[in-house]
């Protein structure tokens, strides 16, 4: 078992605009990810599994909703702490960073601005602690880059809920407690609703044979008449914008974890180029080599401090959707084209488990997908500096 020798990249000393709660967030973070994620990942990943032993230290570092009032079980931290949690978790793996990420932005993020009082102090304490694990039931089979198109409907019954549908790529499904459902009503309005397992008519089938995200467990959610009682329809927010609230906080998220991703392939791939002999020299004394090691420093710094201004943003309440979504694309692509000159630095030692950088590719190649495509994502930035809108 390799030891995790992982050093982060701060070339503009942007550590310098950290406050010291957000570099104590951080360090704990790295520090969990070095002594428990980067020992078994691997291997996880190899056998698809979720490692579900991580998730009281994902609790524990402040992962599950940090920036949740202290009152609801959360750490009440600021954005960039969020993100900062974020960066180190998918710096040990992407699907680690999913799970986290899901809790957080897409099941405790609506209960608490959208749901009721005792909503949030029925659900949030256990999801903070990781007693209970959420899933989030948007995209659907037909419906996913136009979520307003969705099917899974309910009925008021009187006294409850009648709810049919179904819901796929879901993260976290397969073991989730409850899970916040978007449907639509009779009128064709879309609300959340909270969903517990053990619910009869609700199933979460396991999905598998997947390349990507293999340490992440993703499942569909499948409603088949389920009866649920109308105090847990989320009373303060309902049409597509709520769902779309969530998911520019689950982007943010995104858009500092993919700099994690992206900074434990450079790192790698610079003290592999700095180690590996090749015509009597390290091959990172090679101009060809020094282009690709110079190229991923700036693209990451870059990248550090496009995600460190939205941060800063979100914490004063003037980050838009569109920004978001710049921030998401970009870094992920960065991420990944990152990924695939680190593998090149390795040589054929980069498609091996010894390494991380082949791991984190194919992650990637779900994260560029996920929460918003690479093309949707720059279709929102032409509509937002146009106002032309090229989706209709």
């Amino acid at each position: 078992m390799s030891k995790d020798l992982f050093q982060a990249p701060d070339y503009y000393q942007i550590d310098d605009l950290l406050s010291e709660e957000h570099k104590l967030v951080r360090d704990a973070a790295r520090e969990w990810v070095k002594r428990d994620i980067s020992p078994i990942i691997e291997d996880y990943a190899q056998k698809a599994e979720f490692p579900k032993q991580i998730i009281k230290g994902l609790a524990d570092i402040g992962a599950f909703g940090p920036y949740i009032p202290e009152k609801y079980g959360g750490a009440g931290l600021d954005q960039i702490a969020y993100g900062l949690i974020m960066q180190e978790i998918e710096r040990g793996d992407s699907g680690v960073r999913s799970t986290a990420s899901v809790q957080s932005s897409l099941v405790m993020y609506p209960i608490w601005k959208y749901g009721s009082e005792a909503q949030c102090e029925k659900y949030l304490p256990k999801l903070a602690s990781g007693e209970f694990i959420g899933c989030f039931g948007l995209t659907e089979p037909d419906h996913g880059s136009n979520p307003g198109g969705m099917v899974t409907n309910f009925k008021d019954m009187g006294d409850h809920y009648l709810l049919n549908g179904a819901k796929m790529w879901i993260s976290n499904a397969p073991f989730a407690d409850i899970a916040v459902v978007w449907a639509k009503d009779e009128t064709g309005r879309i609300h959340g609703l909270i969903v517990e397992r053990g619910m009869e008519g609700f199933s979460t089938p396991e999905t598998h044979n997947k390349w990507s995200l293999r340490a992440s467990a993703t499942g569909e959610l499948i409603f088949d008449n389920v009866k649920v009682p109308k105090e847990n329809i989320l009373p303060k927010k309902s049409g597509l914008g709520a769902p779309l609230g969530c998911l520019d906080s689950a982007r943010f998220g995104i858009a500092w974890g993919a700099v994690g991703a992206a900074m434990d392939c450079y790192d790698t791939a610079l003290r592999y180029a700095k180690e590996r002999i090749q015509f009597g020299k390290p091959i990172g004394s090679f101009q060809l080599q020094q282009k690709k090691l110079a190229e991923m420093i700036t693209e990451i710094t870059k990248a550090q401090l496009l995600a460190w201004r939205l941060g800063v943003l979100r914490n004063e309440g003037r980050a838009t959707s569109a920004q978001i979504s710049m921030a998401k694309r970009n870094n992920v692509d960065m991420a990944i084209k990152i990924a695939r000159e680190a593998r090149q630095i390795l040589g054929g030692m980069g498609i091996t488990g010894e390494y991380s950088i082949m791991r984190h590719m194919m992650n990637l190649e779900s994260v560029i997908t996920y929460e918003g495509t690479h093309d949707i994502h720059l279709l929102i930035t032409g509509l937002d500096i146009t106002g032309l809108n090229a989706f209709k």
